[in-house]
């Protein structure tokens, strides 16, 4: 029998790719006085995020306290067996999450909740909802209030359109913000929870544009305004307060092309496939021929004329939004998909795959040996760290087979390029893998301690925090040492329990065109 919670309820502000450097400097100097105040009354400190530190894994860690090698989100798009990109959605997580077990819950904007669930609570997707047309909010009646009372109300913003419009990104990126803040208000509205999750995913998209300390502080300024009004609503119910981030952020000025690196060592090959290849290197890609006949109003007209046989013809001969269109499949052993997830192209896995299953874990042992190897200009081990998938997800047999991390600095890229290293200039900053983690309200400690969490510690913590069992295959802990000696949470055992998660379906034949516009904008999709 679980103890009845002391705290009423538990609030998680996520805010995606918080950098927890920046954070503490700021907080601790005044210029952001509410995450003083968690600070001074609270616990505070980095957050360790996955392998690799990505939106798409990090926050169903978060909210389930497992790896991706059992919820099962290792990127935004999975590669399936005849080697395409499918988006992955709430559908694709075998997880339960927070919200599965928290009741009732309110769930704002956190990435990769499309479509959404019928919960006991309110649901209104985040990242990767292709539209506001469609289902994105539970129950559907949600949505006409959002329509009716914040009819500017976005998803986000391209990316890619900004470049050379900084300031003209900077305003509608705030406009965002204050959209996202009366989505909140809104969702105030309902006060009947156990569970508020609620995610602001604007300071990722400024800081991979714009990586200018006075620019940064100006917006998070905002966000730590916004922070206040939390506490007050989280005090006023006698909650406990998260302020969590998916992953850090640091200044980038390089890609890594980890397929030209299997080029070089041989076990990529582009083949017959060379003049994609070619068409790739000099910058022609399909992504740019569309933008062109979009120009002169010609897609819609030619993709309403041109057979579907032809129009997939003419994608395999122009590069750009399927990287393995570049690369002849029947002379590779293995390739990277998105952001450092590398498959060997075993007869098992894949339709057309080369490597014998029972070779599979040579091929990697060799694949390993060569990225840690000294040799060269530039060696591959001080550009990246690479790690064997099945050591990292043992529990799953389709996880990647390797997942390759590069070194501060640099940024991942799957396309396949003249040289290793290409300069970035279009990009201010990418993912770290410090983010935050800051605690605050009813139990919890009022001295900084040294938490050491990761972001599978989150899930755990917070339902032990509320008295509830903790799933019993959790890969993160319960961190008592937040809470205040001879408080409930502090004293009481970890309970754990067996949760299963309802298999779902949904969002496989919907257009995804725009989200992965999105994605191809920020850089996380070649």
């Amino acid at each position: 029998m679980s103890t009845p919670p002391d705290a009423n309820g538990a609030f998680v502000f996520g805010l995606d790719g918080a950098p927890w450097d920046l954070l503490e400097k700021w907080a601790e100097s005044g210029e952001l006085p509410n995450f003083n105040t968690i600070i001074d009354e609270g616990v505070s400190g980095p957050l360790e995020s996955t392998v690799p530190p990505t939106t798409p894994v990090a926050w169903p860690s978060i909210a389930s306290g497992v790896t991706a090698g059992k919820h099962g989100i290792y990127s935004f798009r999975r590669l399936t067996s005849d080697y395409r990109y499918e988006i992955n959605t709430s559908a694709a997580i075998r997880q339960p999450l927070l919200w599965d077990i928290c009741s009732p819950s309110v769930v704002g904007n956190v990435p990769m909740t499309y479509p959404p669930k019928e919960i006991d609570g309110e649901m209104v997707t985040g990242m990767m909802t292709p539209s506001l047309e469609g289902a994105f909010t539970h129950p559907p009646e949600l949505a006409d209030k959002i329509r009716s009372r914040i009819p500017e109300y976005e998803v986000g913003l391209s990316w890619s359109s900004y470049q050379g419009k900084e300031e003209q990104f900077i305003d509608d990126l705030h406009e965002l913000l204050e959209n996202r803040y009366q989505l909140m208000k809104l969702l105030f509205e309902n006060d009947e929870w156990e569970l508020f999750f609620f995610v602001y995913t604007s300071p990722d998209r400024l800081q991979h544009l714009i990586w200018e300390e006075d620019v940064l502080l100006d917006y998070y300024k905002r966000i730590d305004d916004i922070l206040g009004e939390v506490l007050e609503y989280v005090q006023d119910r006698g909650a406990h307060l998260y302020v969590v981030s998916d992953h850090g952020f640091g200044p980038v000025s390089e890609n890594v092309h980890v397929n030209t690196i299997l080029e070089n060592e041989g076990f990529l090959d582009v083949g017959g496939n060379k003049s994609r290849s070619t068409l790739s290197r000099a910058g022609i890609t399909k992504n740019r021929v569309l933008g062109l006949l979009e120009s002169v109003n010609a897609k819609e007209a030619a993709l309403s004329y041109v057979p579907d046989a032809v129009i997939r013809d003419i994608a395999t001969r122009v590069p750009g939004e399927h990287g393995l269109f570049d690369v002849d499949i029947s002379s590779t052993e293995a390739m990277a998909h998105e952001y450092g997830l590398i498959y060997i192209n075993d007869d098992e896995r894949f339709d057309e795959g080369v490597v014998p299953a029972d070779n599979r874990q040579a091929v990697k042992d060799d694949i390993l040996a060569a990225l840690d190897s000294d040799e060269g200009a530039e060696p591959y081990r001080s550009l990246l760290s690479a790690h064997d998938g099945t050591e990292l997800f043992p529990t799953d047999a389709d996880a990647p087979d390797l997942v390759v991390v590069v070194k501060d600095g640099y940024e991942i890229s799957t396309a396949i390029a003249p040289e290793v290293l290409t300069p970035l200039p279009e990009k201010g900053a990418t993912h770290r893998k410090q983010g935050i983690f800051f605690a605050w309200g009813e139990d919890i400690r009022h001295e900084s301690v040294d938490t050491g969490f990761s972001v599978y510690d989150v899930a755990p913590t917070l339902l032990h925090g509320l008295g509830k069992p903790v799933p019993e295959n959790v890969d993160g802990q319960v961190r008592k040492q937040i809470f205040e000696e001879g408080s409930e949470p502090y004293g009481s055992a970890v309970e754990t329990t067996s949760y299963t998660s309802e298999s779902r379906s949904g969002g496989r034949d919907e257009d995804f065109e725009d989200v992965e516009s999105r994605l191809r904008g920020l850089g996380y999709i070649d």
